[in-house]
């Protein structure tokens, strides 16, 4: 077995968590034929995740792998469908169909962003009316205001990152040292006034690319359902007073992709105080938990807090 400890990646920040969930899922589609689990471990002041692999696997053999399997020649298609998410639900409605009639066994990738970018089951809402358009996943932080969009900013990633990239976000101290764009997933891109020494205008955004592109991959272990007149995001809840919470658990036996896919959804995770005997008795050892902030036009995640 190969085991790669991940040292850049803190459990307790939401993007470094979405980076080492987007990880797993790309090592594991890039190696078929091999057994990929993960766990966490709690050291140098924060809980780590441990990848590991079945077999003799060279650390540069594998981000070179990695590295590939972000960069799909023509693009992945689900980034191309639309600058933004504010798309009308009939036009989403025809994307989705015709990606489920490409998808294979072994790759429905299209399908599987779809599904977590949004339904067209449920229109958005606003004032009180529908616009005609999707109601949309959680994560989505920007709708082109300011010129940030969602989905180009994940195809601008998917050209811009390099494996270097990659190595720096997953085994080093973040610097905060690469230019935008940036998926809004990290606290620290909450850029309000009040809180910073410069006026964020004409301070440049600095941030973490190889995390931003990872955590992208992690958006298809995050489905969208329609629950209701609403849509509703795994892992996502409402709270009367703080608005859109997410809570995420970590876990300290090894446990493969699909097996994780199934312990984002537990409803244990979504009670305001988890029953933490129930929890360590399937191996989770921690429960974060994070705000989603509206500030004017764009969203951000706040400090994540143990529940």
């Amino acid at each position: 077995m190969s085991e790669f400890k991940l040292n850049g990646l803190d459990g307790g920040n939401p993007l470094a968590f979405l980076a080492a969930l987007g990880t797993l899922r790309m090592t594991t589609l890039a190696y078929p034929e091999k057994l990929v689990r993960m766990r966490w471990q709690k050291n140098d002041g924060g809980w780590r995740p441990y990848l590991v692999v079945e077999g003799v696997l060279e650390l540069a053999e594998w981000i070179a792998t990695l590295n590939t399997a972000l960069r799909s020649p023509n693009g992945q298609p689900a980034f191309g469908i639309s600058r933004d998410l504010n798309l009308p639900c009939e036009d989403f409605r025809s994307i989705a169909v015709d990606a489920k009639n490409h998808a294979t066994k072994g790759d429905r990738c299209f399908l599987d962003f779809l599904a977590a970018f949004g339904s067209e089951i449920v229109e958005a809402q606003a004032n009180g009316k529908k616009t005609g358009l999707i109601a949309d996943t959680a994560f989505r932080t920007m709708s082109g205001a300011g010129h940030q969009h969602f989905l180009r900013f994940m195809s601008e990633l998917e050209k811009l990152t390099e494996a270097d990239h990659l190595r720096s976000a997953l085994f080093e101290s973040w610097k905060y040292e690469d230019p935008g764009p940036s998926m809004r997933w990290d606290p620290a891109d909450d850029r309000r006034y009040a809180q910073r020494w410069k006026e964020p205008s004409g301070d440049p955004l600095k941030t973490v690319r190889g995390a931003n592109r990872l955590a992208i991959e992690a958006l298809p272990l995050f489905p969208t359902a329609a629950i209701g007149n609403r849509l509703e995001t795994t892992g996502f809840s409402q709270r009367r007073r703080s608005g859109a919470v997410w809570t995420w658990a970590i876990w300290s036996t090894e446990l493969s992709l699909y097996v994780v896919r199934s312990l984002l959804s537990l409803s244990e995770l979504q009670r305001i105080v988890p029953n933490r005997k129930i929890l360590r008795s399937i191996g989770i050892e921690e429960v974060y938990r994070c705000q989603r902030i509206t500030q004017g036009k764009y969203r951000n995640f706040s400090q994540a807090i143990p529940t």
